[in-house]
């Protein structure tokens, strides 16, 4: 697959890994909350894109 020579930005990689655990905790976080508020349509798609970024950090992990 794609992707070529990445090592510029291994220094990087924990940090960028990082920001997107906190993305999805903070998606999921706000989703639930705007569910509950009666937003059911933008809840939603703050879930789902919370588990879409999640998906990336597992495939980044292998």
């Amino acid at each position: 697959m794609g992707g070529g020579n990445l090592s510029g930005l291994s220094g990087l990689y924990p940090l960028m890994m990082s920001i997107a655990v906190l993305a999805v905790l903070a998606l999921a976080w706000g989703g639930v909350t705007v569910v509950r508020r009666g937003d059911r349509q933008r809840g939603v798609l703050m879930l789902v894109c919370a588990l879409v970024i999640l998906g990336n950090v597992l495939i980044w992990a292998v």
